[in-house]
């Protein structure tokens, strides 16, 4: 049964209602090390083909006659990302493994969708993991080539997902991570659901294993907010100190090759 999108007015951000198996402290080892393996090494070519291309697919949760609040979506994208990964699924020996090292171990591509309605619903039958966040919702698939993604996840439209909203300027100080989303930049709500996701991989290298078993427990507690100018000029100096890591994107939609658009970096409760 697919929950409500809102149950409740004063819904914290930090709730969420997917309620997959958690990962044992074995898996989330191993996914933990297969994320610091990506951070380290230089990606593999893309192939020639671009129906060859691998990919990660989100679904934003986005009904016409109800639209979503653009924060609360953007969490529930970066944590059903964090959820993936890092699922018992996803660790050697898992039905996804291979499909996550394969992804892994080239350029990382994220392609967000939208779906309404019985959309939503016949999405969900695709493996991948939802999570929500008051009320909002957002999965993550397992990746695959972009030539060999599922219909019913495949016929999703991607361009024009936006909604409106603000971001918070300050994160919640029980968060272990927050993803700073570049102030300078003008990006729609699937674009940039697709760089939290990237964002929150990037992100949990900053936690230690023990850490992130922590985190999985709390079912990925984080927050997305759009700092200062002044305090985004801070995050590119602990970008290059090492203190956070930031997300680059290809240039590929809506911005110039090389941008910064998401700094995660961790939050107070593990700082």
């Amino acid at each position: 049964m697919i929950p409500p999108r809102r149950s409740s007015a004063d819904e914290p951000l930090g709730e969420s209602v997917y309620r997959d198996p958690e990962p044992s402290r074995a898996a989330i080892a191993a996914n933990h090390a297969r994320l610091v393996g990506y951070l380290d090494a230089p990606p593999a070519d893309d192939p020639d083909d671009p129906s060859r291309v691998w990919a990660m697919q989100m679904v934003l949760r986005v009904e016409k006659s109800d639209p979503p609040e653009r924060a609360a979506l953007l969490v529930a994208a970066a944590r059903a990302v964090a959820a993936l990964c890092l699922d018992e699924r996803s660790a050697p020996g898992g039905p996804w493994a291979s499909a996550m090292d394969v992804w892994c171990d080239a350029r990382i591509r994220k392609i967000a969708r939208r779906a309404r309605g019985a959309q939503w619903v016949a999405a969900q039958q695709v493996w991948g993991v939802t999570a929500q966040a008051a009320g909002e919702q957002a999965r993550a698939y397992v990746p695959t080539m972009v030539g060999d993604v599922d219909r019913r996840v495949a016929k999703l439209q991607i361009e024009g997902t936006d909604v409106e909203g603000e971001l918070p300027d300050e994160p919640n100080p029980d968060d272990p991570l927050v993803l700073w989303v570049n102030p300078r930049l003008d990006m729609t709500v699937g674009k940039t659901a697709a760089q939290v996701g990237h964002a929150v991989m990037l992100g949990a290298t900053l936690l230690t294993v023990d850490e992130t078993l922590a985190w999985a427990s709390a079912d990925y507690r984080l927050s997305v907010c759009e700092p200062t100018p002044t305090r985004w000029t801070r995050l590119l100096d602990d970008d290059g100190s090492g203190r956070a890591v930031a997300v680059r994107d290809a240039g590929f939609t809506e911005i110039a090759p090389g941008s910064v658009t998401v700094i995660a970096a961790r939050g107070e409760t593990v700082a």
